[in-house]
């Protein structure tokens, strides 16, 4: 039998974070937890972490489309968080941005984390940021890490 497992540690990686400054304040929370996540856990080096902020969520797929046909990266984690409001906006950008980066990923063949948290308040995202039910954006460095290895392990 062949088994292809997800180690973690992925040193030798070159890894961008994709992040929105809209709702900062909750993704800042996001950006420290993935990047203490890609140095302890994965042993990444701070020279090779990108880190590129955006206006918002909606901007996440096309800056991340650009960094995936760059080759300069082995992976993109991007990290936002879209809170619904009062109006069908939230829905035109949870989903855009969720097909979008998905979209990235599938024509990329690179991992194309999603650390965007689609919440219905600022209660759910700070919760989801760490303060109480874990922090998305540990979630999100952890999955590439993942995913990066397994690719590399089906490839060889």
């Amino acid at each position: 039998m062949n088994l292809i497992e997800a180690a973690i540690i992925t040193p030798s990686a070159r890894i961008v974070l994709v992040i929105a400054r809209f709702n900062n304040f909750i993704n800042d929370c996001l950006l420290s937890g993935a990047i203490d996540v890609l140095k302890r856990i994965g042993q990444v080096p701070d020279d090779y972490i990108t880190v590129v902020w955006v206006p918002g969520a909606y901007e996440l797929p096309l800056v991340a489309k650009i960094l995936a046909k760059s080759g300069k990266y082995d992976a993109i984690i991007a990290l936002g968080t879209v809170i619904r409001g009062s109006t069908s906006h939230f829905e035109f950008i949870a989903s855009t941005v969720s097909s979008g980066l998905a979209h990235v990923a599938m024509s990329s063949e690179i991992p194309v984390s999603f650390g965007v948290l689609t919440t219905d308040n600022i209660e759910q995202a700070i919760e989801r940021a760490g303060m109480k039910e874990g922090n998305k954006g540990v979630e999100a460095a952890i999955t590439v890490l993942e995913m990066i290895n397994i690719l590399q392990s089906i490839k060889t």
